[in-house]
Parts: structure tokens; sequence; C-alpha cells
């Protein structure tokens, strides 16, 4: 016979850490997965957090070379993301609420996709950067919380744009965007290119050398290449899903323009200032 799903056992062990009106918000607070690759690791730490509202977007299907650090499995390979997603969510909750999408977020999905969650979580990655800015406009016009994320080899990134905040992601980057566009090349990695040389001096040399190499064979307009372990994805999901928590529960959240890094490699946290020159 098969064994009842009961909620309030599922996060007994969240007891302490988590306040019972913490609690209560994380069950009811409906989350917006956009890209459901490194996506799907703060997906699933926020489903076993106790998050059960969930909208997963990704047009990408499910690659062997995805293992080394998303949350699928083997047979999982040729799967659309966002439905192979929803079969791990709800395996750990069969009693979630999930809603996979099988297609890439854009402007003209963007709005409509905010609109109908609480917080946003967007996998800035090597993207179309036309999409990214969407989402962030829809959230700030929408007034919809956002954290945005980045692997950072054996570390990651994590920034918060609060619903009511003056900034977003298209102010803080618009000078990026002006040069490149002057430049005549304003795609994602270009400007991503010119944040990354920004803030470089913060982060590993390793990780800036990889981004680097991916930049540049993205110039050619190839397939981003870009190296990802998976200390990076669970850190991603570790500080993402913390980040959420704190703010559900009430308490101060770094917010943008600075960024929250932390680096295994290194054993540190930094909290950047992305709108900056990293100091000579």
């Amino acid at each position: 016979m098969a064994m009842a799903f009961n909620y309030d056992t599922f996060v007994t062990r969240n007891e302490g850490y988590v306040s019972p009106a913490t609690q209560a918000r994380i069950r009811e607070t409906s989350l917006l997965i956009a890209g459901n690759g490194l996506g799907s690791s703060t997906a699933i730490c926020a489903a076993r957090m106790g998050f059960r509202k969930f909208v997963l977007i990704d047009g990408d299907t499910v690659d062997a070379h995805n293992l080394n650090r998303q949350f699928f499995d083997f047979d999982d390979i040729g799967t659309p993301k966002a439905e192979a997603l929803k079969k791990h969510i709800l395996r750990i909750n069969p009693e979630a609420e999930v809603e996979a999408i099988v297609a890439n977020l854009d402007k003209a999905n963007a709005a409509e996709l905010v609109g109908k969650v609480d917080i946003i979580f967007d996998t800035i990655d090597f993207l179309d950067l036309e999409a990214i800015l969407s989402l962030h406009t829809a959230a700030k016009g929408l007034q919809r919380p956002i954290f945005t994320a980045l692997s950072i080899g054996q570390g990651a990134g994590v920034q918060y744009f609060p619903a009511d905040a003056s900034g977003s992601l298209t102010e803080i980057i618009a000078h990026d965007v002006a040069q490149a566009t002057t430049e005549g090349d304003a795609s994602y990695s270009n400007v991503f290119g010119k944040i990354m040389a920004r803030i470089g001096a913060h982060l590993d040399p390793q990780v800036v050398e990889q981004v680097r190499r991916a930049l540049t064979i993205m110039e050619d307009g190839r397939p981003c290449p870009a190296s990802q372990l998976a200390v990076g994805s669970f850190t991603v999901a570790a500080l993402a899903v913390s980040m959420m928590t704190d703010l559900l529960a009430g308490l101060p959240v770094p917010q943008s323009p600075h960024i929250v890094v932390h680096s295994f490699r290194n054993h540190v946290t930094k909290l950047i200032d992305i709108s900056k020159d990293a100091p000579a």
C-alpha cells in the first residue's frame, strides 16, 4: 500500500531553521524557473525546502553532457528539460503544482509568465540577451522579485532584484549595451564579456580564463561551450534558495547592483557591485 503524502511530515526537519510562518509562505509561494538546465538544481532544492508551486520553461532537451551538473538522470536524455524536471519535482512531492512549458522564454511570453508567479528565478548563462532583458523588464513592470544566477567554476553567484527596486538589470548594464551597440555587436556574449571584464578581478583566474575562452568561441556563432561543474550548480541552488527563504522570512537580502559570490576554491564569499569597475 502506497504511503500518502503529508506536507507537515515532509517539512518536519526544517523546524528550528524555518519558522512555521515562513514555511507557510514557502508553501504558497509560486516560482518561475526560467531555464531548466542550471535552474534544475534550484528547482529541486526549492521543492525539498517545501516550495510546491512551479512554472517551468525551457525549450531544450536533456543531453548526455548535461548530466555532470544538472538534476537529470541518464533515462531523461532526449526528454524536454521542462518535462523531465517536472517529473523529478513530483517524485519529491506528488502534490506539487507544476506547469511545464516546452518553449524558449522570449519577449512575446515573458510578461505572461511573470504574471503567473510570485518569484522569478532566472539562470542567466550564455543566452539570448533580448529574452533576458524582456524577463527582467516584465518583472520590474509587474513588481515581482527576481533572482539571477551564474555558475562560477567551483562556486556561484546570485543577484537579487527586489520587486520595488528602482534599479533593474536593464539599467545596470545600459552602458554596456549602448557601448556594444556602438561597436555593432549587441550580442549577449559581447555584453556579458564587458560585465565579466569589470568584475573579473574579484573572481578566480581559472573562471575568468574559461569564460574568456567560451566568449571567444561564441563570437564565431558557435553554441556556448562553457565548462560548468556540479559544485557550481549545487552552489547556485544553495545560495538562491537560502536567499529566497530569507526574503519570505522578512530578513535582509543583499540586493542589486550587488551579487553574492561564493567560491569553494578560494573558500570565500564576496558581495560584488557589478555596476562598478574592480579596484586597480
